[in-house]
């Protein structure tokens, strides 16, 4: 074990705009790229450090946050953190080959460094897996229904279908998507201002090429959803961990962390990955610091259309006065994920970049698709299939947590969202401290299950106050007996039972 490298000095200029714990970041990216810092070293302790630099701890622990969510650093409990062991070597050779400071992206749509850790615990692609978060229900989606509509564009004599597609996305569907949008999530907008992508990373990337410049940085909710974290890191944009209580984002403490942030990226409605819907008084706090200095507000909307307590909440771009609100929904989670449609509705002021940036990127969707699923809704089938959907998802969600329930008794907590196709779980501590919970889910994996462990959705993992948990999905549970068959099988991986014991794979339905 290496120990504290004396010669690392981590200077900071309190005269420069840039927050303090950002200029932390950089000097040890700088340090790491330089050779200063070689993987496996220890770093300073936060207490030290803070000493050192006469600020906050928070401050300190702020950026080794961002600095353990990006991959440079590795905390050890109580060993201490150290430069991660696994860095690529395109990072530790940059001082070697004579480049002054850490490597840099030139701007989000050229990539930043690669993220050395994976921001998943579990592979989503591929065959899908029992209690898979975001996977909706594959065994009712009417798949000859969708057939025949597909082969009907199919056959027409439309060439439109064979052609290169329109960047924007295919007409009437953004047409469908204005009018649905207006009746069930109160969002007002015309077609032109829709942008079809080929999924919410395609959209995140065509967002962020249009509005973003190098080193934004965006308020990110924490925990937050793994899958934007990871595409974020890697644009060049700079991640500032926001706090998530009952009430969803903190925008107080979001403020009091980096008020000149330029961006806020939300799952109001229902927060991933613990469901919480962002209140009102926060929405029209997050609105008003947007609208006070030009800011954008990324408003992710991925599965608004399943509510179990209540209506449908109106989404926060219908309470956007003054256009500083990007709105993004998917058709992943109501239709299929192998589809890759989902969309993005632009603020007016935006559109003219966006459409010139879309076109820069041949970023249009097969028009085939495009074309049946605007018939699909055209002809009612989406608005039937929703109703239909929610109401299997409300059956569903209690079978499974009425199951964990049985199985775990008090040694976990349950507390069911008010909407969602997946939620979040708690382990209760026992004697000897927190649950693993990352070994937890590798066990499952191993018996075939396809849960998350919840404490990689924060910022900082590995803390002892992390929360430990499960995130898993359970609209493809189809009946009291599956539920508590799957239940059983993850208390005996809480147990640390052989997996081969209590396996839960066999096809889906």
């Amino acid at each position: 074990m290496n120990a504290p490298n004396p010669a690392l000095r981590i200077e900071i200029d309190r005269h420069k705009p840039i927050p303090i714990y950002l200029q932390i970041c950089e000097r040890f990216r700088t340090a790491i790229a330089a050779g200063h810092l070689r993987p496996g070293d220890r770093v300073p302790a936060l207490r030290g450090l803070a000493l050192q630099l006469n600020t906050a701890r928070g401050t300190v622990e702020l950026a080794y946050t961002i600095l353990v969510d990006e991959g440079y650093l590795l905390m050890r409990g109580a060993a201490g953190t150290f430069v991660s062991p696994s860095l690529p070597e395109s990072i530790t050779r940059a001082g070697r080959d004579g480049r002054q400071g850490a490597p840099r992206a030139t701007g989000p749509s050229r990539g930043s460094l690669p993220t050395p850790r994976p921001p998943m615990a579990v592979e989503m692609s591929g065959e899908p897996r029992p209690l898979q978060p975001g996977l909706p229900a594959l065994d009712m989606f009417p798949r000859k229904l969708w057939n025949r509509l597909v082969s009907r564009r199919a056959r027409s004599a439309d060439r439109t279908m064979l052609a290169y597609p329109n960047p924007m996305g295919y007409r009437a569907l953004r047409e469908h998507i204005a009018t649905y949008l207006g009746l069930a999530r109160g969002v007002t907008c015309v077609p032109e201002q829709v942008f079809v992508t080929g999924g919410y990373r395609a959209t995140l990337e065509l967002i962020l090429r249009s509005l973003a410049s190098p080193n934004d940085r965006v308020w990110f909710e924490d925990p937050g959803y793994l899958l934007a974290r990871s595409f974020l890191t890697e644009t060049g944009v700079q991640l500032v961990p926001v706090p998530i209580d009952e009430d969803g984002m903190d925008v107080e403490r979001g403020m009091a962390l980096d008020p000149q942030a330029r961006f806020a990226l939300v799952t109001p409605s229902h927060q991933a990955p613990l469901g919480y819907t962002l209140s009102l008084p926060r929405r029209m706090a997050l609105l008003d610091w947007a609208e006070k200095a030009a800011r954008w507000i990324i408003e992710d909307d991925y599965d608004s259309e399943f509510r179990y307590v209540g209506r449908p909440l109106p989404a926060l771009k219908s309470l956007d006065r003054h256009d500083r609100v990007v709105y993004c929904g998917t058709f992943s989670k109501v239709m299929f994920p192998g589809l890759r449609l989902a969309y993005a509705v632009v603020p007016e002021r935006a559109v003219e970049r966006v459409e010139r940036v879309a076109g820069s990127m041949n970023a249009g969707s097969p028009a085939l698709l495009q074309a049946a699923l605007a018939d699909f809704i055209a002809q009612g089938h989406f608005a039937r299939h929703v109703k239909r959907m929610r109401t299997l998802y409300g059956e569903r969600r209690m079978l499974l947590a009425r199951a964990l329930e049985n199985a775990f008794g008090p040694r976990m907590l349950v507390e069911l969202p008010p909407g969602g196709i997946q939620f979040a779980v708690q382990f209760t501590q026992g004697a000897e401290g927190p649950v693993d919970d990352v070994a937890v889910a590798a066990r499952a994996r191993e018996a075939g299950l396809a849960v998350v462990p919840l404490s990689t959705w924060y910022a900082n993992a590995r803390l002892r106050r992390t929360p430990r948990g499960l995130v898993m999905g359970f609209a493809n549970v189809a009946d009291a007996k599956e539920a508590s068959r799957l239940a059983q099988t993850l208390r005996a991986c809480l147990d640390g039972a052989p997996a081969a014991a209590h396996s839960a794979s066999r096809p889906q339905r």
